[in-house]
Formats: structure tokens, C-alpha cells, sequence
């Protein structure tokens, strides 16, 4: 039977809760264990699909082509699986299925209420999780604090659970704030006493705390909080600040969390092997290099916005023992008059052009493409990356002035990105946007085959507009090569311009599949390209 361990929060967002439950998954993973990660957000959101990345940052998208919140992002880059649809689930998609059920006549005419009717939803996405991924644990992070109102059903079907399936198949890990106070000079421990007290009246009893302090708590402090909160001592785990994310897993290891945890479900405590991650942590705190990256996007104001990019470039930049340092560009500025290209990109060794939606900021996008190209700088562009890098070819190079896409300027007489017309039915079938795995069949002897190290690749895409065919030839004889391709539909999937010392562009999302242990191969070259 599958396992379920539960993370939860109190006091204040921003705990890390996503990284406390990464890292618990990482090491039952290490304990050889299959596991499989949820993510629960409260908003009434269907999914972040349609969200403004300022406001709620990355959408990442699965292989299977869900929409879902970045925390994904750190689940798979964290145990190097690949999630699927019941990974992300939000209040949202909750109420839409109920509703859609009630509709149909499938409650036979009862009342539809929250208990049973929506909790039931909930436990039912819970164990769907462990069927769909044959996970030995699941471990499901619930978004929010407690006392939230709108993750009131979520708690409520995680008591529900505890109480149906007991100890054996449930932990409860509650990460809460030990805050340090200025002037008495210690740490305090009531606002995880209240935070406890508060889940423990929804009749939810947590199995362990994770303490979030700025230094590890005190023997005295942790027995007060043991004692207030019924949670056994050596179960009150210290979370302290690190200098790299990645140390979390094993400072957690060191207190023993997977071992309670695999105590309590009566689970063989295997020998965990966690020599890759400890490597690792050895790379990263002792980069001897640095290289400057140039990333230019319209929503760096918020930096999460790009954070699978950010950690794929730093992923590469672990491999050649380099530390990556983003320089964060506004698209915009580059649009504005007497701007000087030369003092902007000044130092850089690398120019980046991620993947975004809109006509805003896409002028300084094809002004920094085109600086890049000219200049023979790296460049790697980004599924949007890739439409701005053939727009700036064909303006550029092929003389067509006009050059643009109908997602900016649906009238213009050069639409080298387009919805093609036998394209519109094959993306409509699954919604407005082509998502999740797509195959692409690779050039031989091109740089995308030369850096995959094979002929067909599976990569995930989010994107609506496609490169339009008929000025494929032109575009050739000009020496653009299209070196990857999906056969299905006859799409563009990869461009690259060997006339330069490394320029490259996807349209699909490679950030998606890089791995700290294992870096995408496309970053891996641009950034060898960038130190060379």
C-alpha cells in the first residue's frame, strides 16, 4: 500500500515548505524507495495557465503538458523524476470537478456540500497520485499557512486521511518559524506553539516540526516545543539558513527525518546513497570561475519568473566549475532612444532570450538577438527565443522588413510566425496551447545532434505560434539551418546559424528537463561556448 507524508505550514508563508518536502522525497528516494511529489494550492485558479508570471512567477509545465506552479520545478530538479497531471492540484480544478460531476447527475440529487462532497475530491486526488505514479510514498505539499480559509477543505481531507488510514500511512511534517528577536537576543517559540495549536484544533496531529530559525534551536527550546506541541523530541527537526539550497537534504538527513519516517510507516530502512548529491555540494562551494550571462526578458522584475532558466544555466555552469552570474535585462529598455547596445551587453560572454507571451518588449528582444548574431556572442533562444532569433534573421539578413508574428501584428504581410492552417486543428484538440512532450528528429551532423548525442529527442513545449513553413527556403539560402524537426506535424523545433561561434534556439522549453546533477544538454553547450 502507498505512503503518504504531508507537508504543512504555519505562521508565515516562505518557509520552505517545497524545499523541506523535496528534500524528505530526495531521501527516501536515496533509501530506495519510488516516490512520487503533489503540490495542493489553495487559489480557485484552474491552474496557473492564464496567471501573470509578475504575479505568481514560472508556469512549469510537465511531460504529460499540465500547467502547474514552479514548486514543480524544484520537485523534479530535487529527485530527478518526471511529474504529471496529479502533481498540481488546486482548489480550482477541485470545485470544477464537483461542479461538473453535480451537473451530471453522478451525487444523484444530493446536497452538494464541502463535507463530504469536496473533501472526498480532494482524498480522491491524493490516492489517485499513488495509483497513477505506483509511488512506494507520495509526499503532498500544501500550499498556504494554516488558518488560511481557503486550504481549510485540504486540511480537512489530510484528518479524514489520518484518521482512515492511520499512523502506518500517514506522517504529518509541519514547518513553522522559530523567529529570532532583537534586543532579548533569542529565539522564540510561540508563534510555533499557536501555529501547532491552530492545526491541532482542525484535529489534525503533526508526526514531526521542521523549525525554521536562523541558527540551530537550543536542547531547552526544542523540549519546550516537544513538550507544548506532544511531538517527540528527536521528531522537532532543525531547518537553519544554508549557504545553497542543496545542503537542506543533508542537514535534514544528519537529524534523522527519513528515518523516522520510515520508522513510523514499518518500512525497511535501506542504506541511502547519497554520493551524487554530496558531490554535488562539494561542486558548488568551490566554483573556481565566474561567467556573466545575459538574460533578457520583459518580467525580470520578479526573477522567479525565469527560474528554471536561472538554475539551468547555473546547472551547466557546474560542470565546467564555473558560478553563473545573470545579468537581469529588460527588453523594453533596449527599445528606448539613444540606448547603447555596446554599454548594455558590455562584459557579457553569453546572450540568452527566454520564452514569454505578447507584443511588449519584443523589439528590444530582436534588437539584443541581432547584437548577438553580429557580434558572434553565444546565443540561446527560448521557445519565443527561437521566434525572435527567425524574425531577426529574416528582417536582418533576408531583407524582409516586415517580418513579425500575427501573435504581434496579426495583419502583417510577412507572418514568419503564424498559426498555420493545418496546424490550428492539431492545437486546438488539446486546448490553445501546444504543451507537455513533443518528438524532434535532429539534423545529422548539425550542433543540436552534435550536443544531444543522438538523432531523436522528446522535449517539452508551452507555446502557441509556430514558424511558417513557406519561408523555409529562403531562409536556408541565406544560411539559417532548421536542424531539428517534428515529423508528426511538420514543425520547426530547433534553428541554428553555424556561421557563428554558438547560436541556437528551441522552440520548445529545455529549462523544463535540466538537472543539477545532470545539466540539459543545450545549456551545457551554450555555456562551454560562453567560458571558451
Amino acid at each position: 500500500m502507498t505512503k503518504y507524508v504531508f507537508v504543512t505550514g504555519g505562521v508565515v508563508s516562505g518557509l520552505g515548505k517545497g524545499i523541506t518536502a523535496s528534500s524528505i522525497a530526495l531521501l527516501l528516494k536515496a533509501r530506495g524507495y519510488k516516490v512520487f511529489m503533489q503540490k495542493f494550492d489553495p487559489y480557485i485558479n484552474v491552474d496557473p495557465g492564464t496567471m501573470n508570471p509578475m504575479q505568481h512567477g514560472e508556469v512549469f509545465v510537465t511531460y504529460d503538458g499540465c500547467e502547474t506552479d514552479l514548486d514543480l520545478g524544484h520537485y523534479e530538479r530535487f529527485i530527478d523524476e518526471e511529474l504529471n497531471y496529479s502533481s498540481n492540484i488546486t482548489s480550482g480544478k477541485i470545485y470544477s470537478s464537483v461542479i461538473e460531476k453535480e451537473r451530471k447527475g453522478e451525487y444523484l440529487g444530493a446536497t452538494v456540500q464541502m463535507i463530504p462532497h469536496i473533501t472526498n475530491e480532494i482524498k480522491n486526488k491524493i490516492i489517485e497520485a499513488g495509483v497513477s505514479s505506483q509511488a512506494d510514498i507520495v509526499i503532498t505539499e500544501i500550499g498556504g499557512t494554516v488558518g488560511d480559509i481557503e486550504s481549510l477543505t485540504f486540511l480537512e481531507a489530510i484528518r479524514q486521511l489520518q484518521h482512515e488510514l492511520g499512523d502506518e500511512n500517514i506522517f504529518i511534517t509541519h514547518a513553522t518559524l522559530v523567529p529570532f528577536i532583537y534586543g532579548s537576543e533569542e529565539l522564540k517559540s510561540k508563534p510555533t506553539q499557536n501555529s501547532v495549536k491552530d492545526l491541532r484544533g482542525l484535529g489534525i496531529y503533526p508526526n514531526a516540526l521542521v523549525l525554521r530559525a536562523p541558527y540551530a534551536t537550543p536542547e531547552n527550546l526544542k523540549r519546550k516545543i516537544s513538550a507544548f506541541c506532544s511531538v517527540p523530541l528527536e521528531n522537532v527537526i532543525d531547518s537553519v539558513d544554508v549557504k545553497n539550497i542543496y545542503e537542506i537534504p543533508i542537514n535534514y538527513y544528519n537529524q534523522k527525518i527519513d528515518e523516522i519516517i520510515l520508522k513510523q510507516f514499518k518500512l525497511t530502512l535501506h542504506r541511502a546513497d547519497l554520493s551524487a548529491w554530496k558531490n554535488l555540494i562539494n561542486t558548488v562551494a568551490n566554483l573556481k570561475n565566474e561567467v556573466e550571462i545575459a538574460l533578457v526578458g520583459k518580467y525580470i522584475e520578479l526573477h522567479d519568473a525565469y527560474i528554471s532558466v536561472s538554475e539551468a544555466l547555473k546547472h551547466a555552469g557546474y560542470k565546467y566549475n564555473y558560478k553563473v552570474n545573470i545579468r537581469w535585462i529588460d527588453s523594453e529598455d533596449l527599445e528606448k532612444n539613444n540606448v547603447k547596445l555596446d554599454d548594455i551587453f558590455k562584459g557579457v560572454k553569453g546572450i540568452l532570450v527566454p520564452g514569454g507571451f505578447g507584443s511588449r518588449g519584443i523589439e528590444g528582444k530582436i534588437k539584443a538577438c541581432e547584437y548577438a548574431r553580429v557580434h558572434n556572442i553565444p546565443y540561446l533562444g527560448l521557445c519565443l527565443g527561437m521566434q525572435i532569433a527567425v524574425i531577426e534573421f529574416a528582417r536582418h539578413v533576408c531583407g524582409l522588413k516586415d517580418a513579425t508574428s500575427t501573435e504581434f501584428d496579426q495583419t502583417t504581410e510577412e507572418p514568419i510566425i503564424d498559426l498555420m492552417a493545418d496546424q490550428k486543428y492539431i492545437l486546438n484538440m488539446g486546448g490553445t496551447l501546444r504543451l507537455g512532450n513533443y518528438e524532434c528528429k535532429l539534423q545529422k551532423n548539425s550542433l543540436a545532434s552534435k550536443l544531444y548525442g543522438a538523432d531523436n529527442i522528446l522535449e517539452r513545449h508551452r507555446h502557441r505560434y509556430e514558424f511558417n513553413n513557406k519561408y523555409k527556403e529562403l531562409l536556408e539560402s541565406k544560411g539559417l539551418v532548421f536542424s531539428g524537426i517534428n515529423e508528426a506535424s511538420n514543425l520547426v523545433e530547433i534553428i541554428e546559424y553555424p556561421k557563428n561561434k554558438f547560436f541556437i534556439a528551441s522552440q520548445f522549453h529545455p529549462e523544463f528537463k535540466s538537472r543539477p546533477t545532470r545539466p540539459h544538454p543545450l545549456f551545457v553547450g551554450f555555456i562551454e561556448a560562453c567560458i571558451k
